[in-house]
């Protein structure tokens, strides 16, 4: 009888460190950095590769020194870094444009141009915290990354200031950025200077994103695995999966919000947006693009993607 609960006991000891094992691979392989996230040079012939009408436009303004570089010292003592570009006919009015998961800022000059050229806004685009050329060891998942961009708000609203007009603010974001401005929407500390939202194939919840994943990539079943990471997710990073939820914030958002999903998403499920959608109490507006998979509304019809957010953000400005 001792013999059996002996090995009973290290037969549950060996199961418990092999789930503790799973669950910290799977925290470390989700929220662990690129390795090549500080390679603007990569991140620039990526852009050209999948938009080549990019390049010319691109070129020009860094050549002409129109699109800059800023770095800023956080709250937190990090370094974090931003691209720029004013609009002299702005009138005090920013479009904020946040990238996705293990992505950068350069990457999405595509909505930058549209919100410079046809918006006649000034343009700002962080890299988030461990992306681009910010600091930081760790994938926020856009959760403690709203505190970050609500800050850029406000760094924003001094380095665009004029006098003749109030500072307004778009905030547009894709992916993980998209989850990251639904954080913000129902923030409490979220600066009244934002018109309105805009969010593109955003995720429900880190929960329900990653146990997507766990399922799809490793066919893996939430329990117990979930459960595991995201207590090790709050003992090492301060949050927990299941807090970090975009539709616990966007039913508490005091921020108009256009809803943007491509029906053959698969990475961010289309089934996440009714949700969404649904939970949102302010005025609000979604567009599901036909056939376009994960971050490719813009890809599938940038006219139409453009016309979109241009007549929604014109409509909610003050």
């Amino acid at each position: 009888m001792k013999k059996i609960f002996i090995a009973a006991l290290a037969i549950a000891t060996i199961l418990v460190i092999a789930l503790f094992g799973t669950g910290l691979y799977m925290l470390t392989y989700s929220l662990t950095p690129s390795d090549s996230r500080s390679d603007m040079t990569k991140a620039y012939a990526r852009l050209y590769k999948e938009h080549p009408d990019m390049k010319q436009w691109t070129d020009s303004i860094r050549e002409n020194k129109l699109l800059r570089d800023t770095f800023i010292i956080m709250p937190n003592g990090e370094k974090h870094h931003a691209l720029y570009m004013r609009n002299d006919s702005a009138k005090g009015r920013t479009a904020i444009i946040v990238h996705g998961y293990k992505d950068c800022a350069p990457r999405f000059l595509t909505i930058a141009r549209i919100y410079h050229q046809q918006a006649n806004r000034n343009i700002l685009l962080p890299d988030l915290h461990g992306h681009g050329l910010s600091e930081g060891d760790d994938i926020q998942m856009g959760w403690k990354d709203r505190h970050d961009i609500i800050h850029w708000t406000k760094v924003a609203e001094k380095m665009f200031a004029d006098s003749s007009y109030r500072s307004s603010i778009v905030l547009h974001g894709i992916s993980m950025g998209a989850a990251t401005v639904m954080n913000i929407s129902g923030d409490e500390s979220a600066p009244e200077n934002i018109d309105c939202i805009v969010e593109d194939c955003g995720y429900s919840s880190v929960w329900d994103e990653f146990a997507v994943q766990l399922h799809d990539q490793f066919s893996l079943p939430e329990f117990p695995i979930m459960h595991i990471s995201s207590m090790l997710c709050k003992m090492k990073h301060g949050w927990s999966f299941g807090e970090a939820s975009s539709l616990r914030q966007i039913s508490k958002s005091r921020f108009p919000i256009l809803f943007i999903h491509g029906d053959a998403d698969t990475f961010v499920p289309f089934n996440m947006l009714r949700p969404l959608y649904d939970a949102a109490r302010q005025p609000k507006e979604k567009w599901v693009v036909k056939g376009a998979r994960h971050a490719e509304a813009y890809k599938k019809n940038p006219q139409e993607y453009a016309r979109r957010i241009i007549e929604f953000t014109n409509k909610y400005e003050r």
